[in-house]
């Protein structure tokens, strides 16, 4: 039932806002999407000084969080393995198919439109090969049924952001021309990555005691009514969902907000933990770890990108400027809570994992 409502609110909302006002919903559903109609307003420095104060009210804390940390020297670093094979079989394969990717030679053509893939394949084998000689394990191969479970969910978690980009039109492909079909493949093959990468990247952020030391008793935020706050939330989520098609370029960054804040308010009105919990006791590692994990995957996806023959490019409202491969630098700070989306998700895909992986014990301690 909460999969129902969730998938109803995250779906639905954008539409319910663009038919209030009378906007053709067929433009929604155009496949391969290629008419531009959202026109976007200019560069606006009030726009870029309130979105930035805002977003380093919340990370400037937690720099400084880092910082006291770091001087004080409370960190023990964990003994290092040997950097396995395949992890330098990564570093190969990524290496040759950035190559790939970047030159124009006539005979690299027809192969560059899938380039993205394997990168992002060489990517996830050498972070899960970075972990293991940090930890001497990895979700790669200590968890595999999550690990191999976690591409096709990718898959489908980032054409739902690919769904909500058809109300505000931040980003756009460019480059072949693909049929239905082909731009289908071409463009799920790498969405299957998504997950694995930051997910990845978040496991080897937190086998460095830096983080876990700075940020496993921090600043706690509690609400006296939790259940309140939830209906609140919900609330201003899910209008601000719904807005997106009304008003693109006043509410574009609630397309990466609102979904986590609608799911984190479901749960809480479950009384489920969720990937806020932690912050009620002052423990933010998985909070930091988890944005900060997709914040360091962003720098490669835009590098990546940046001097691809497929590629995107941007057109966000107000904050243009200052760009960082295609991408504006204020831009970046998407990518902080896309990161809390990612974590969620893979906390559930975990759980679904786990509990069919016990089924049969549990069965057999039954008969027994």
């Amino acid at each position: 039932m909460k999969a129902a409502v969730l998938a109803v609110m995250l779906l639905g909302l954008p539409l319910v806002g663009s038919s209030l006002v009378g906007h053709p919903l067929a433009r929604y559903f155009e496949f391969p999407p290629r008419t531009h109609y959202v026109q976007h307003a200019g560069f606006s420095w009030v726009a870029f000084f309130l979105i930035a104060a805002f977003t380093l009210c919340w990370v400037v804390p937690l720099l400084l969080q880092a910082f006291r940390t770091w001087r004080r020297g409370e960190r023990r670093e964990p003994a290092l393995h040997p950097f396995p094979w395949w992890g330098w079989a990564g570093l190969a394969f990524g290496g040759m198919n950035w190559l790939v990717a970047w030159t124009r030679l006539p005979w690299c053509e027809p192969i560059q439109v899938h380039t993205f893939s394997p990168l992002w394949l060489a990517y996830i084998l050498v972070i899960n090969a970075l972990t293991y000689q940090r930890t001497g394990r990895c979700m790669m191969l200590e968890r595999p049924r999550f690990f191999l479970m976690l591409f096709p969910v990718s898959a489908t978690f980032w054409w739902f952001f690919e769904y909500l980009n058809r109300f505000v039109q931040n980003w756009y492909y460019v480059g072949t021309n693909l049929t239905a079909t082909e731009y289908f493949w071409a463009a799920t093959l790498p969405f299957a990555t998504v997950l694995p990468a930051v997910l990845g990247t978040q496991e080897w952020l937190r086998s460095f005691p830096l983080l876990e030391g700075s940020f496993a008793s921090f600043h706690p935020i509690r609400f006296r009514h939790p259940r309140l706050a939830a209906v609140v939330v919900l609330s201003i989520s899910g209008l601000g969902l719904a807005g997106i098609g009304v008003w693109p370029d006043f509410l574009f960054p609630l397309l990466w907000v609102s979904p986590v804040l609608i799911l984190v308010s479901l749960q809480a009105l479950r009384g489920e933990r969720h990937i806020l919990s932690d912050v009620a006791t002052g423990d933010w590692r998985l909070v930091v770890s988890a944005a900060l994990a997709s914040l360091l995957c962003g720098f490669f996806w835009e590098m990546w990108n940046f001097h691809s023959l497929n590629k995107w490019i941007y057109s966000v409202p107000y904050v243009h400027r200052f760009l960082l491969f295609e991408m504006p630098l204020l831009g970046f700070a998407g990518y902080l809570p896309f990161g809390l989306e990612c974590a969620a998700l893979g906390g559930t895909v975990a759980g679904v994992v786990v509990e069919d992986e016990l089924q049969p014990e549990s069965v057999s301690v039954s008969l027994g």
